[in-house]
């Protein structure tokens, strides 16, 4: 073993039963972390990475899951190596969060949501360097200086449904540098936040690495967050490392036909896309050696773009219009509970949307954008302004014909798996909006109609007798994409619908909603803080920062010639596009 070797995994095997019967996780994978270095692992949902991650850690459950073989090797002190694999639970505490610590995926399953974010860090600062709660506050409030929270007292007092996003995931940080490990392990760490929130994470981690000498096991599925932040990089498909190399070497010489895929298939700014092309696609024109054409089946030209890309049919009337619209929040009340205060989440916002377009709005976290997608429907009540819907006010309709106006306008959620029902099948799920609508004359009809759709969205009539727990992200998001579409809408808000998707699935729901756009002549209202996704989508779009709309107008212009410094912000903030 290297001399500068802290951590080496060989031969590890890890698999899970399950009714199923027995599978296999990870396959004889073996590699090597240097002593204060980045190493990064990227790969698709199901690759692998995170079960190897939780292996290192030795968070891996039995049952149901299992490491069939393998060791993994940390070298505690200059020439002392340990295998982790062989410790027992009580033993490998010592060492877990001592040495190698986790920032884990997702942070707001990750903290306890009964106790303050101060109380968990304390508690583990406590456990770990054996010191008095009074000192362990203390360090814990530093800590949250550290990691750049504003306002740390109250942080250490505030739950996490009180936090943002990249507040919980900065809580997150500090819990995992708590006692100043040799390895942490981030577990996409940045995943579905956005792009501003995700370059200070990614600083910050480095940052971190440099002044405490971390190496750092850092796992993602985005290939531009990987190239901004790792040395080395190992590339995992179902299970297996394929490939694995310098940060140079592998994103510039690729020499597996799956790199070369996940690279060709990376959406970027800088190109105009007809239609986002997947890894599988790749991999099959590379079959058939034809990827040289690649390019000229997905990518416009400028010339052919200008002439076929629909403008918006702005000779048309709108199909949308916004007046004023203004949903405001109360803040902190008197004595008497008179709100003293309001968070103005939309601000006297007007826009309009066209028959047939794709209305992008972009924005970060907490600008108002998705609160702008609900006011529209009527999911939150806005406070004042108009929304006419085929020039009738839609902020004036009783509650009975506010209901039957809903099979109009239709929204797909943020998060497919809380908005589907963990008790009812998928068929269920798509048929009960058809029968509260009164759509067709029978249940029999209605299941037609659901195996259509399910058909339509890339599955099968298996799939009507699944629940949502048995299915995978981009899975549960075509069932979300069907069940608006079972009312026949002509309008659907399509509120951050791929934001936690890999880009594989990524590409093959976005082309699925394009396609479904022309097949049933739909407008979209598609919001998401991803600006080249919205570019791609989008006929037109919309800046929202602060509750206001500060940009507005046709996609490319505003890519190509911003006149806000926020979008500038936003664009220069993109991984992997400078």
């Amino acid at each position: 073993m290297a001399e500068n070797t802290i951590l080496e995994v060989k031969n590890l095997s890890i698999s899970f039963q399950s009714e199923e019967g027995l599978s296999q996780a990870v396959k004889n994978v073996s590699f090597t972390l240097r002593d204060n270095a980045i190493l990064g692992i990227v790969g698709e949902s199901g690759s692998g990475k995170s079960v190897t991650s939780l292996a290192i850690m030795g968070l891996i459950t039995s049952p149901p899951g299992k490491i069939e073989c393998g060791q993994i090797l940390y070298q505690k002190d200059p020439g002392s190596w340990i295998d982790l694999n062989k410790l027992s639970q009580r033993s490998l505490r010592h060492y877990r969060g001592n040495h190698i610590s986790m920032i884990f995926q997702e942070p707001m399953t990750s903290l306890n949501p009964v106790f303050t974010c101060g109380n968990q860090l304390s508690e583990a600062i406590m456990v770990h360097k054996k010191v008095n709660k009074r000192v362990a506050k203390q360090m814990a409030i530093d800590l949250f200086y550290e990691v750049l929270l504003p306002g740390p007292e109250d942080i250490y007092k505030s739950y996490p449904h009180q936090l943002s996003g990249g507040q919980k995931q900065r809580v997150m940080i500090a819990m995992a540098i708590a006692c100043h490990p040799s390895i942490l392990i981030a577990d996409e760490p940045t995943t579905a936040l956005d792009v501003t929130v995700q370059k200070r994470i990614l600083e910050l981690i480095r940052e971190l690495q440099q002044k405490y000498g971390m190496s750092v096991i850092f796992i993602s599925h985005d290939l531009g967050v990987i190239s901004e932040i790792a040395e080395e990089v190992i590339v995992m498909k179902d299970g297996a490392i394929v490939e694995s190399g310098s940060l140079n070497k592998v994103f510039n010489f690729p020499e597996n036909p799956y790199t070369q895929g996940l690279l060709a298939c990376r959406p970027l700014l800088s190109k105009n896309y007809k239609r986002l092309p997947t890894v599988q696609e790749f991999l099959e024109a590379r079959d058939k050696n034809i990827t040289k054409y690649f390019d000229k089946k997905y990518l416009h030209d400028d010339l052919e773009k200008d002439a076929t890309k629909r403008k918006s049919g702005l000779t048309e009337k709108p199909l949308l219009k916004i007046r004023n619209l203004k949903t405001w929040f109360p803040g902190k009340r008197n004595f008497f509970g008179v709100p003293r205060m309001f968070v103005k989440a939309v601000d006297d916002v007007n826009f309009e949307v066209y028959p047939g377009e794709t209305l992008g709005l972009v924005g970060e976290s907490g600008c108002g954008k998705t609160t702008l997608g609900r006011s529209i429907l009527r999911l939150i009540e806005p406070s004042g302004g108009s929304v006419f819907y085929r020039n009738e006010d839609f902020l004036n309709l009783g509650i009975p014909a506010l209901r039957k106006k809903r099979k109009d306008l239709q929204i797909i959620f943020q998060d497919p798996y809380s908005s589907l029902n963990p008790r009812i099948p998928v068929g269920m799920a798509i048929t009960e909006p058809m029968k509260v609508h009164g759509l067709h004359n029978s249940e029999k009809e209605r299941k037609k109609t659901a195996i259509n759709l399910l058909e339509k969205t890339g599955l099968n009539e298996s799939y009507m007798y699944r629940y949502p727990h048995e299915l995978s992200g981009g899975q549960r998001q075509r069932i979300c994409i069907a069940r608006a579409l079972a009312v026949q809408p002509s309008f659907i808000v399509c509120d951050e619908s791929v934001s936690a998707l890999d880009v594989s699935v990524q590409a093959q729901i976005l082309n699925l909603l394009n396609d479904l756009k022309r097949e049933y002549n739909l407008t979209y209202v598609f919001i998401s803080h991803d600006l080249s996704v919205v570019k791609f989508m989008s006929d037109r779009m919309m800046v929202m920062n602060q509750g206001k709309i500060i940009e507005y107008g046709d996609a490319d212009t505003i890519y190509r010639h911003p006149e806000s410094d926020y979008t500038k912000k936003l664009i220069e903030a993109i991984p992997g596009e400078q």
